[in-house]
């Protein structure tokens, strides 16, 4: 299986992370300047990380499973069928997450 294409996704990812690390620091230095905390970044403080990787870990699984039984079924490729539903299901998991979170946060 050819992986080329990693090389261009691997560089745009750092160009972007390195950008945003940029932003992010001008952001807090001029809540700095202003007087202000950056726990305004900190929304999720009190809803547990575990809880996020414990879910998304769960879709991952649920993805291999599904993805194993889409390859045996159909006509489709293997590679293809876990890789879509690991996809899926990962951030279908992740989704999940943001709306427990964000009622969460609501509640306090």
């Amino acid at each position: 299986m050819n992986f080329e294409f990693l090389v261009g996704i691997a560089f745009f990812a750092t160009v972007y992370g390195i950008f945003h690390l940029f932003v992010r620091r001008k952001e807090r230095l001029a809540l700095i300047d202003k007087g202000l905390t950056a726990s305004i970044f900190n929304s999720e403080a009190n809803v547990s990380p575990s809880l996020k990787w414990g879910i998304f870990l769960i879709g991952i699984a649920i993805g291999f499973l599904l993805g194993e039984v889409l390859a045996q079924n159909t006509r489709m490729e293997e590679g293809v069928a876990y890789l879509s539903m690991i996809f899926l299901f990962g951030g279908i998991g992740l989704v999940s997450y943001y709306f427990i979170a964000r009622k969460h946060v609501r509640k306090e």
